[in-house]
């Protein structure tokens, strides 16, 4: 299942201002709780975090580590990840982690009944 993404400055706009932060060293995650339809996702990579390529890289990771656990969120979120400098040289397996405690933080993940 793929995800949804966040399309306009606007979208984001909403998110900074009406959203709730968490941080951990590496990214920071602001949500908008919702009711319905797909979670949305917008990814923010600074210059700060180094050149086109390195800057790339870790959107395209973000992006396979949202999909794979995209499941496991409710519903209808507004979600923006920052990405701080210190992800540079990070795994998928370590944005992955990261993305995971701040979705617990948020209390986003649905119920495991299993």
């Amino acid at each position: 299942m793929s995800f949804s993404k966040l399309g306009s400055n606007e979208e984001f706009k909403k998110v900074y201002r009406n959203g709730r932060s968490r941080a951990n060293r590496d990214l920071v995650m602001y949500v908008v709780k919702g009711n319905s339809g797909p979670s949305r996702y917008g990814f923010s990579v600074s210059k700060k975090v180094g050149n086109s390529v390195q800057r790339h890289r870790v959107t395209r990771l973000f992006r396979e580590a949202v999909r794979r656990y995209d499941a496991r969120v409710t519903e209808g979120n507004r979600i923006v990840i920052i990405a701080r400098p210190s992800v540079a040289g990070k795994s998928l397996d370590e944005i992955s982690e990261g993305i995971i405690n701040l979705y617990k933080a948020h209390r986003i993940l649905k119920e495991q009944s299993e």
